[in-house]
């Protein structure tokens, strides 16, 4: 018995030894920098970070150690030339801190319930109509009464007679005139949340009472809901009208629309006919292809005709809008994702929609009672005694309030005085309408109030969560990291023109140009113009003449897709189309190339030659930082001390 309980004991003894010695190891220091300590557990954090295979590589390690110098180094070196110090830096750092503190900064369980609520409404489309009468959200009581018992007296009027004709008479949406206060089918966070939830929850052929948003009161008729029509994926070819478009460029829009309807109807490509043709430049490079959309996101006829196809693959007729004639082309029909498919998208959406003002009402509230917040209205008072006219014009001085000392309110330890409160007026004002004082002074101080306590709280973050610590110091150390290697390198390299010349010069041979064809490309839409286009080509080659502008307004001329032209320098595997020309001068072709014919005028063959700084540039930029980088690390490997311990590598598992 004796002798089990001492093994037990010797054994404890061991596992405890074993776990303080596997401790110290961790925080063993790895790496000693001018001075400054870095612990094995700091850098394996980091490395783990940045390295998700599951068995560690001891050489990619090693390797990885010295581009961690490398930045410790340069860390250290921002840090001895003051930039942590700077203005600039520190705003930008205190930035990125609020960002970084606003997953600290929310209530969980609020902002999950509005997740659901906004997946549970995203099942449905509604559509609805809205008559708006305007009020700030600053205004006056008196005012907003005003306005809140007009809008009721509209209300009243509606529920027996024409709500559209209503809403083309008293509403201050600017769109009611045309669209008799229709907003069409919509879908969740589309609108101010307010708004959203009245259009949900009002039943179909109701009207809601009077709702306030930022924009002011709105009523609103519920008009229909339906299963939510999910997304589409589309592509278009576009050719442009726009609103201040003459009947004669309309027509001729209409024109060449259908002529290239007609080349789908024959059979060619969309996505083809979309690069050559389409003149909305964000999506002919892509064939056309558009982002996805669902309800309310595009214009309704663009939308009705797109949602009106039958299958993948379906393209319309024209379709006439704002912007020009459309042919849409389906690709892909998309239901409404499951919850867990779409929740990560929706909650980013949440965090920034309005609703998410529910979520910070909720944590500010949990900061005053976790910190103890206290305030005394009378010291308020006695702020809004020195308040005077100058304050509605945005000019008040914080001086009238001089003396006043007292305790407005405390957050934990912490006292904010009523010279605070005065100097934050003082810096928050701005001219406003005629309204009471105490109205402003309320208005300011519970933003005073709010801003404090989130203030406080992210000032404990770092002491609560030591994952929000380490993250930060990221934060903090790659700004600095940043702007000193801009300084040095990046755009040392774009401005340093001389420098950059000289680095030119001397690595002339590493920026050439291969061998190259000076070639002109004719695509040939239709097969009955490919000879005369070949005899007048031939003559270009010997005479010159005529241009390529002369040659296209020849085969044009009856239609804008007979004949297209590409001409430059090609290198040697660059175009297709080229691997069936000789590398002499000459006229190639025909050559079927999809549905055009295809003719290939050689100008010339170009030798190898060294690129131009002008035509290297970019490639001779990247060189040159790389050279500027090299110089700066030995520079600074040269400068600090620093001392790695890489046995302690092994460690790592």
């Amino acid at each position: 018995m004796k002798n089990t309980f001492l093994q037990t004991a010797l054994l404890l003894s061991f596992l405890i030894g074993g776990s303080d010695l596997f401790a110290q190891q961790k925080d063993a220091v790895l790496l000693t920098v001018d001075g400054q300590n870095i612990t094995l557990s700091e850098f394996e954090a980091v490395y783990k970070k940045n390295n998700r295979d599951e068995v560690v590589d001891q050489k990619d390690l090693e390797d990885y150690l010295e581009l961690y110098i490398n930045f410790r180094l340069k860390v250290r070196e921002a840090e001895e030339l003051g930039l942590d110090t700077v203005k600039k830096f520190m705003e930008e750092l205190k930035g990125y801190q609020k960002q970084l503190a606003k997953p600290y900064l929310t209530d969980k369980e609020v902002t999950e319930n509005l997740i659901k609520e906004a997946y549970e409404r995203s099942l449905k489309d509604v559509r609805a109509s809205h008559i708006l009468l305007k009020v700030g959200p600053d205004a006056l009581p008196k005012d907003t009464l005003i306005v809140y018992n007009k809008i009721m007296d509209i209300r009243k009027q509606a529920e027996k007679g024409d709500f559209g004709a209503l809403a083309k008479k008293y509403s201050e949406d600017p769109s009611a005139k045309e669209n008799a206060g229709d907003l069409g089918w919509f879908s969740v966070l589309r609108m101010v949340y307010p708004f959203e939830t009245a259009a949900y929850e009002t039943p179909n052929g109701k009207i809601s009472m009077p709702i306030r948003t930022r924009f002011g009161y709105h009523i609103i008729k519920a008009v229909g809901s339906r299963d939510a029509q999910g997304e589409i994926s589309t592509a278009h070819i576009m050719i442009k009208t726009g609103k201040e478009a003459t009947e004669e460029d309309q027509a001729k829009a209409k024109e060449k629309v259908m002529e290239v309807k007609g080349l789908l109807d024959k059979g060619q490509n969309f996505e083809d006919l979309a690069k050559k043709y389409s003149e909305d430049k964000g999506s002919s490079t892509k064939g056309g292809v558009l982002p996805n959309f669902g309800a309310g996101r595009m214009v309704p006829a663009f939308e009705e005709a797109a949602f009106g196809l039958k299958a993948d693959g379906d393209y319309s007729e024209p379709v006439l809008t704002d912007y020009g004639w459309h042919i849409i082309k389906r690709l892909e029909r998309i239901p409404v994702p499951t919850f867990e498919a779409s929740e990560k998208d929706l909650s980013a959406k949440v965090a920034k929609d309005s609703r998410s003002e529910m979520s910070k009402l909720s944590v500010l509230a949990r900061i005053k009672k976790d910190y103890g917040f206290k305030e005394t209205r009378s010291a308020l008072d006695a702020v809004a005694a020195k308040l005077d006219s100058t304050l509605i014009e945005g000019k008040w001085d914080a001086e009238a309030a001089k003396g006043l000392n007292a305790t407005v309110f405390t957050i934990g330890k912490d006292n904010y005085t009523q010279a605070d409160l005065a100097a934050y007026i003082g810096t928050h004002q701005s001219r406003r309408k005629e309204e009471p004082l105490v109205v402003i002074l309320n208005g300011l101080y519970g933003q005073f109030v709010e801003e404090s306590l989130l203030a406080y709280e992210e000032g404990k973050l770092s002491q609560k969560y030591p994952e929000y610590k380490a993250l930060l110091k990221e934060y903090r150390d790659g700004i600095l990291l940043f702007d000193l290697t801009d300084d040095k390198v990046w755009s040392k390299a774009v401005k340093d023109t001389s420098g950059l010349k000289v680095f030119h010069e001397k690595n002339r041979d590493k920026f050439m140009w291969g061998k190259r064809l000076d070639a002109e490309i004719y695509y040939c839409q239709k097969d009955s113009i490919v000879e005369p286009l070949k005899a007048t080509l031939a003559k270009k080659a010997k005479k010159g003449k005529p241009t390529k502008e002369e040659i296209l307004k020849q085969f044009n001329a009856n239609s804008k897709l007979n004949l297209r032209i590409e001409q430059d320098q090609y290198e040697e595997n660059e175009e297709e189309i080229l691997k069936n020309v000789k590398w002499e001068k000459g006229l190639y072709g025909p050559f079927k190339d999809g549905e055009n014919q295809v003719l290939i005028l050689v100008n010339s063959v170009l030798d190898p030659t060294p690129k131009t700084l002008k035509e290297a540039r970019g490639l001779v930029t990247a060189d040159y930082q790389n050279f500027l980088e090299k110089e700066w690390i030995a520079e600074l490997r040269g400068k600090y001390k620093y001392t790695a311990n890489r046995d302690l590598l092994k460690q790592i598992k």
